[in-house]
């Protein structure tokens, strides 16, 4: 059996604590928690390139939700799957997600200003810097995966395997953008809004929960359920996230609101209406729910994240 490998004391208590958390102290704990293993995966920001390393930094730890890690964490509880085990996971899949928005925000995608309520990176450094501080955090993702001495190599190749495929195409968030690039502009079926939302959004929170479930040895059928449940958790993230764009204050969100709108994007709410858009919500949070009741095992926690991603504020 591996030795368990820990930063220090704090890092081993934490961890053990969010595996015995309710949702909003398990939040906070996880985000804790792998905000401590970014640090000690990522330079510091006085090593050379300067410039790059604090642009990366200024993005990485900007603040957010950590939901993904939190989602992989909670996945990894339900099938009792050591904690230190998931850790360097979960920071990877944080690296993947920050270099996505640091490149969604270019003045080439988005074009946005504001990003987790400061300036974005390209903003604050400049474009050339913020896309190699993206490209180096997708490196540097792979790397602690690649890396991790509490894991089997076998499960480190798998690992690394799908959470590339999340992220790249023809199916990932890379795939996901292309599409949403594409689709600005245009009136488009639902159906096309959905397969841009799965892909964008969704594989990447998908790929979190797999990893969870993959990391503590669950069963084909069981690795089968979390993906149907993540794949409507993620749908309804996204839904959810096109809803606030539209009724919430930049204050709120700690970006720009009224974007989508002014952009011509394809959402939710441009397709179908406010109302409408909030039903679909319902149906994917309903799915969502009856997923996890085919799980034979406490999934009260993952319930409380369906309640979390339809109740969000930001």
């Amino acid at each position: 059996m591996q030795t368990p490998v820990y930063r220090d004391a704090t890092q081993r208590n934490l961890l053990q604590s969010i595996m015995s958390s309710g949702l909003e102290t398990f939040f906070a704990e996880s985000r804790a928690t792998v905000e401590s293993a970014l640090d000690e995966l990522v330079p510091a920001a006085d090593a050379e390139p300067k410039r790059l390393h604090e642009a990366i930094r200024w993005s990485l730890f900007a603040g957010g939700k950590r939901f993904r890690p939190a989602l992989l964490f909670a996945v990894g509880k339900i099938f009792n799957a050591p904690s230190e085990k998931l850790l360097r996971t979960t920071a990877a899949i944080e690296m993947i997600h920050t270099y996505s928005l640091i490149h969604d925000d270019l003045p080439s995608m988005d074009n946005d200003d504001l990003r987790r309520g400061r300036e974005t990176s390209h903003k604050k450094f400049d474009e050339a810097t913020a896309i190699l501080a993206g490209d180096a955090l997708q490196s540097l993702a792979f790397q602690a995966i690649s890396e991790d001495e509490n894991l089997g190599a076998d499960l480190r190749l798998r690992l690394v395997s799908e959470i590339a495929r999340a992220a790249g195409t023809p199916r990932g968030m890379v795939a996901g953008q292309q599409l949403d690039l594409v689709a600005t502009g245009k009136k488009i079926a639902i159906e096309d809004l959905e397969k841009i939302h799965q892909n964008k959004t969704g594989a990447l929170i998908v790929v979190s929960a797999r990893a969870g479930a993959l990391i503590g040895d669950a069963t084909n059928d069981e690795i089968e359920i979390i993906t149907n449940f993540a794949e409507q958790l993620g749908l309804l993230f996204q839904i959810t996230d096109d809803l606030l764009d539209a009724t919430s204050s930049t204050e709120t969100l700690g970006k720009t609101a009224g974007k989508d709108s002014n952009s011509q994007k394809s959402t939710y709410v441009s397709l179908t209406g406010i109302e409408r858009a909030r039903e679909f919500a319902s149906h994917s949070h309903s799915r969502a729910l009856a997923n996890l009741e085919r799980l034979p095992r406490d999934t009260s926690l993952l319930k409380d994240f369906v309640v979390s991603a339809s109740e969000r504020k930001s």
